[in-house]
């Protein structure tokens, strides 16, 4: 009997509207876990590298963690795996809430959808039954709506990730939003637009089964000594949610400023914050299914030119990217913004950093009046932020261009527009400066999905949170290169075992380390696991995904960031004067992978783990 998963996706071909039941192996999930992880040996397998991320045969896989829907801490996501119509390789975007554990609910473990329908459709799962409907009546509507006509029309208890109007017009950095207004989202990458290439406006998920666990009487012991553990180092998360770092971040130099320019914005910080706000506009605290840390706040702005506008509140990186990237520091206009982004659903990320590079581009008279019909989009400018993000979702003037995302859009502009674009491999950076702190830029630089934080979470370690598991107890200097490689090759490991899982990384936060994980894993599914295998899994799927990327022909030409990353030091703050040497440290992370040093995975580092088959695939 198997334990922790139910071995069977649903794979969906929305062409001819068949549905049929695929079964996965026990072996399979020894090997890959589940969510990212399984899902890209399935994507590699299938990737057709000379094909268009957009096209209808690109398949599309909503994939549930190993651990997911559990009563494991934190055991609640999401991901959502296919090739990035942004950055044109490898993209994963995962989510919280209890969409995963619905799916979980209703006797599945994944979604595979491939082709494309002739008309709007959904995809309505129960433990009932599954059933493609139209969607006719919902599409042009944004998530919030979307999400209440459909459990309307399904069940009102069920949970639903909807794309919005960015989705439908291929928005290349398009979200999904689930939830309606508490708006989780698979946000990065252009998940949405692969969505709306399909006709697919939504997944709607409900069910009453629940999975299997091995040895429950032991997982809730180990749950009774961590669960305290967990709650008292995420205590801040728990007050204010990611907001509550804003003042924390600027003042080590790692909040970008006025697109990646400045280095100081010490009040303005303060008065975007989570302390500052929340206390005048929160309505309500959330948890995902299954968490002790409850980060999720909503929030009401209740008079005022922005009254009305609510649902979840902005996040730490929304709140860097329309705020200091933008030189805003109206926390209302960020509200504001950050509601627009998940009813159209948008990749907050990537709109913000759209806007910021509008702004320079307009400041150097790359954009003029004529191209914004009339707008002026000047630095702080909350008309210029909330305007261009409407422009962006209805791809309408300039919106149409930077809905291509900054690196498309700027090769269509020219001129000195390159040099205002902050990206790796086509992806906009996350909110966190690599010359704050320079293990960030070999993380960025070698992320599977391109800039992506999450893939390493190094500055966590600089920061003085702790991983005794793996040795750090104590903050490196955060401005220096040497070291930052091995910190990153161990911390990618470790983070790289968390979306297969289903697992939240703010469980870093809260000091779960990979031995307490290790030991939930045994618990649910009665395998031997400990930090050595749980570890080595994690540079097992690295690798795999990285070599999914070779294939679209990623070396390290790639692994590079932009020239101001690299070039210009800020000129004040705590980072003044930094910047990363990026080829000491990408040298040593390659030996370090057991990479060439042109950045492919060896051989022998492919048997090591017993990935040589991927090697079969590099022909075709």
């Amino acid at each position: 009997m198997a334990y922790g998963f139910w071995g069977k996706l649903l794979d969906v071909d929305l062409q001819d509207g068949q549905i049929t039941e695929r079964h996965i192996p026990e072996q399979d999930f020894r090997d890959y876990l589940g969510g990212s992880g399984l899902a890209a040996k399935i994507l590699y397998e299938e990737l057709s590298p000379d094909g268009d991320p957009l096209a209808p045969e690109s398949p599309l896989i909503f994939m549930t963690g190993l651990l997911t829907g559990t009563m494991v801490p934190c055991a609640c996501r999401t991901v959502v795996c296919a090739r990035s119509p942004l950055s044109g390789i490898w993209n994963e975007s995962t989510a919280g809430g209890y969409w995963g554990a619905n799916l979980r609910f209703a006797g599945y473990d994944g979604i595979i959808f491939r082709n494309r329908s002739e008309k709007p459709v959904y995809l309505w799962v129960s433990d009932q039954g599954v059933e493609l409907r139209d969607a006719t009546a919902v599409w042009g509507k944004d998530t919030a709506e979307t999400d209440d006509l459909l459990r309307q029309e399904t069940n009102t208890r069920a949970k639903v990730a909807a794309i919005g109007p960015a989705g439908e017009r291929q928005v290349r950095y398009a979200s999904i939003t689930y939830e309606g207004t508490l708006a989780r989202a698979s946000g990065r990458g252009g998940i949405g637009a692969v969505m709306g290439s399909k006709n697919l406006k939504a997944v709607v998920a409900y069910g009453k089964q629940r999975i299997d666990v091995k040895d429950k009487e032991r997982l809730r012991q180990l749950l009774k000594e961590d669960i305290p553990v967990l709650k008292k180092g995420a205590a801040g998360l728990t007050a204010y949610g990611t907001a509550g770092g804003v003042e924390a971040v600027e003042a080590t130099g790692d909040l970008p400023i006025k697109n990646w320019q400045l280095g100081s914005y010490k009040e303005e910080a303060n008065r975007i914050a989570g302390q500052t706000n929340l206390p005048t506009y929160l309505e309500a605290h959330h948890s995902c299914h299954a968490c002790p840390i409850r980060c999720s706040k909503t929030i009401q702005i209740t008079e005022g030119p922005y009254s009305g506008v609510s649902g979840h509140q902005p996040e730490y990186e929304t709140l860097a990217g329309f705020g200091a990237n933008c030189l805003n520091d109206n926390w209302e206009i960020i509200a504001a913004a950050n509601d627009k982004c998940n009813r159209y659903g948008l990749d907050t990320i990537s709109t913000s950093a759209a806007v910021a590079f509008a702004m320079e581009a307009y400041e150097n008279g790359i954009i003029t009046q004529k191209d914004t019909g009339g707008l002026e989009i000047t630095w702080g400018s909350g008309e210029a932020i909330l305007k261009t993000v409407d422009l962006i979702a209805q791809r309408e003037g300039l919106g149409d261009i930077l809905a291509e995302g900054t690196r498309r859009a700027a090769e269509k502009l020219g001129g000195m527009a390159p040099e205002f674009v902050i990206h790796a491999k086509g992806m906009e950076l996350p909110l966190h400066d690599p010359r704050g702190f320079t293990s960030m830029a070999v993380n960025y630089a070698t992320a599977n999905r391109g800039a992506c934080h999450l893939e390493g979470l190094t500055y966590f370690i600089g920061r003085g949170i702790p991983l005794a598991d793996m040795g750090y107890t104590e903050p490196p200097n955060p401005h220096v290169s040497e070291g930052k490689a091995k910190l990153c090759f161990d911390l990618q490991n470790y983070m790289s075992i968390f979306n297969p899982l289903g697992l939240c990384k703010f469980l870093f936060i809260g000091r779960a380390g990979p031995t307490m994980i290790a030991r939930w894993v045994e618990a649910v599914t009665g395998w031997e696991m400990n930090q050595e295998k749980l570890i080595a899994l994690g540079e097992k799927m690295f690798d795999l995904k990285r070599m999914y990327n070779v294939r679209l022909g990623i070396s390290r030409k790639d692994d590079i960031l932009s020239p101001r990353m690299l070039a210009e030091p800020k000129p004040d703050g705590k980072a003044a004067g930094v910047v990363p040497h990026l080829g000491l440290m990408l040298s040593e992370y390659y030996k370090l992978r057991g990479w060439s040093k042109e950045g492919i995975p060896t051989k022998q580092q492919l048997n090591k783990h017993g990935l040589e088959w991927t090697l079969e695939y590099l022909d075709k």
